[in-house]
């Protein structure tokens, strides 16, 4: 129902409509009367005058809706853009059923609805990480932790203490060590050889692209010091030719291969842990980056009912035959575990020197990065995957490896003609200035992580120069030409905490405290801007937005309660900010415990 409108208002939407229409019909010629000009954007903007421009929320009917089972009060944030701000939601089974004013809701009340109320705090929809490697996740929160070991000697204290609650034989793993914290010497194998003499050693830099066997592992792998390159990878060697242990990108599929996998129990406990790890910091979806096998994994965890994140789960690029197969047998899934996404390689990393760059490292002026696949086989694969309507995403962290894959997904979407496709470049680090434009114009998702900017911000400048830092991580121009960001963290890789992100986002700080207006402050943006990244266009990253990612009557009944509102925090304060309240399909996964 449209409310009566007074004199006032009247005049001020006839005036509004009037003007809008004489700019459509105008053209060119309206450049040259800014005054009018600027009264028509006025009247846009203070939309709150014309009712016919802006959204209304209609009166809740309780014997339309139901009783409500869960309402949470207090300022709420929706995410939908036709009405951003609201005084409550009110849930029935798995789905928001009213968003309105405390005085709407009132009459929703029943006997056995539970209210929470945010007090100073703020509701949010439910937050997304838009590339994640979930179960690897949960592995890693039982592993060695080296992510914050800062000197060559902590490092192999903390593995030799790990090491003595181990089996002879079982393997040490995880780790996701950070040498650039120590000076950046590369570990060696002969650094822990004497304190792991009876167990296997494969710990993972925490960017993924490279990892440190000892020489228990080496053996099991049956390498030796004139073992040949593997291309798309690198076996790093000391002066003398032997190999440090040091693997990177393909080369280290050497030891993989040999290492014992996690078997589906410890796969299944993984992922419950994961899970529970990341209600506790308001993610309640995800996108999951991983193999067929954690598929499995997590359609025995539907069956069990033990999902309490939703996931859209990405498997490898190369295998798209037998996910066009799965999705034309099996269709694409539920609310809960979806799949029709894969996920592909160009390059590796900045921070193992394996992304593929179209100038030298400035460090080390003899390298430029490698392909972990060729373009011809990435073309190949991503043609035949968008033929059979899948999405495709591909990770491309340096500017040549940017640049390449762009321009595959130009020559693909012109073969096959318009659909809706949605490409995706995973990471998007390192953007040529000139391919910028090109997202928006593409229509490619670019899915990024802000957390990365602040840890590499450390020590980006050194490895590319500060000239291309200034399209590093260019959140701020990538919206400006229009493309859509989606955020997340790559956990493991980086914690799968998006107050962390926005924080990241929105001040540019790096973790070592170097940077306090923020490295590369012209890529900063606000906090509106981080959380849409975060919520509906990350839903739109996987084709989820008509049921998740913002607070609107029918859909899916997941939000989070934050204990402070970020769009009142100092912006320095943002990464303080915590969860109390994660609520996935209308069910409280997550409280906060009073008296933290």
């Amino acid at each position: 129902m449209i409310p009566s409108l007074n004199f006032i208002e009247t005049g001020f939407c006839l005036s509004y409509i009037w003007l809008f229409v004489r700019v459509l019909r105008g053209g060119k010629a309206w450049a040259k009367r800014p005054n009018l000009l600027w009264a028509s954007v006025l009247l846009s903007a203070n939309m709150s005058v014309c009712p016919i421009s802006r959204a209304q929320q209609p009166e809740p009917n309780v014997a339309e809706v139901g009783t409500p089972s869960l309402i949470v009060e207090g300022r709420v944030w929706t995410g939908n853009s036709r009405s951003p701000w609201a005084e409550g939601v009110a849930l029935r089974a798995d789905r928001v059923i009213a968003v309105g004013t405390k005085q709407q809701l009132q009459p929703l009340r029943g006997s056995s609805t539970r209210v929470i109320d945010a007090g100073a705090g703020l509701v949010v929809p439910g937050l997304f990480d838009s590339h994640i490697h979930l179960v690897d996740g949960g592995l890693r929160l039982a592993s060695v932790q080296l992510r914050d070991a800062r000197t060559r000697e902590d490092f192999i204290r903390r593995i030799a203490e790990f090491a003595k609650n181990r089996r002879p034989g079982e393997w040490i793993t995880g780790g996701d060590w950070d040498h650039t914290l120590w000076g950046g010497e590369l570990p060696s194998r002969v650094w822990i050889d004497e304190v792991t003499p009876n167990n296997p050693v494969w710990v993972h830099r925490l960017d993924g692209h490279m990892a440190l066997a000892n020489s228990a592992a080496i053996r099991a792998a049956k390498l030796s010091d004139d073992a040949l390159a593997v291309a798309g990878g690198e076996m790093v060697r000391d002066e003398a030719g032997r190999l440090t242990g040091i693997l990177k990108d393909n080369a280290m599929s050497l030891v993989e291969r040999v290492q014992p996998e996690p078997t589906l129990q410890q796969r299944l406990d993984a992922t419950v842990a994961a899970m529970d790890f990341l209600a506790a910091r308001g993610v309640t979806a995800v996108h999951h980056m991983g193999s067929w096998s954690h598929v499995e994994v997590f359609r025995m965890a539907e069956r069990r009912g033990l999902l309490k994140t939703r996931i859209y789960a990405c498997t490898p690029l190369e295998q798209w035959q037998r996910l066009a197969e799965e999705v034309r047998q099996r269709g694409p899934g539920t609310d809960w575990l979806r799949i029709g996404g894969l996920k592909g390689f160009v390059d590796g990393s900045l921070g193992s020197h394996t992304a593929a760059m179209l100038d030298p490292f400035t460090d080390t002026p003899s390298e430029r990065g490698l392909f972990v696949n060729s373009a011809e086989d990435l073309e190949k694969w991503t043609m035949g995957a968008d033929l059979a309507k899948l999405q495709v995403a591909v990770h491309a962290i340096g500017d040549r490896a940017i640049r390449a894959q762009l321009d595959i997904f130009d020559r693909v979407a012109q073969a096959n003609g318009p659909r809706d496709r949605r490409f995706r470049i995973e990471h998007a680090q390192h953007i040529a200035p000139i391919d910028l434009p090109r997202f928006a114009r593409l229509g490619v998702i670019p899915s990024m992580q802000p957390y990365h900017a602040i840890d590499d911000g450390r020590w980006a400048d050194r490895v590319i120069g500060p000239k291309r830092s200034k399209t590093t991580y260019a959140f701020r121009s990538l919206l400006e030409s229009g493309a859509r960001p989606a955020f997340g963290s790559d956990w493991f890789v980086a914690p799968p905490t998006p107050v962390e992100g926005l924080y990241a986002a929105v001040t540019r700080r790096t973790i070592d405290g170097e940077h306090p207006q923020g490295w590369v402050p012209d890529e900063k943006i606000g906090v509106e801007q981080a959380l849409r990244a975060y919520t509906l266009d990350a839903a739109y990253a996987g084709f989820q937005e008509s049921q998740l990612g913002s607070l609107e009557p029918g859909k899916l009944a997941d939000l989070v309660v934050l204990d402070r509102d970020p769009f009142k925090v100092p912006p320095e304060n943002l990464n303080l900010i915590t969860v109390r309240t994660t609520i996935v399909g209308g069910e409280v996964v997550f409280e906060k415990p009073d008296s933290e």
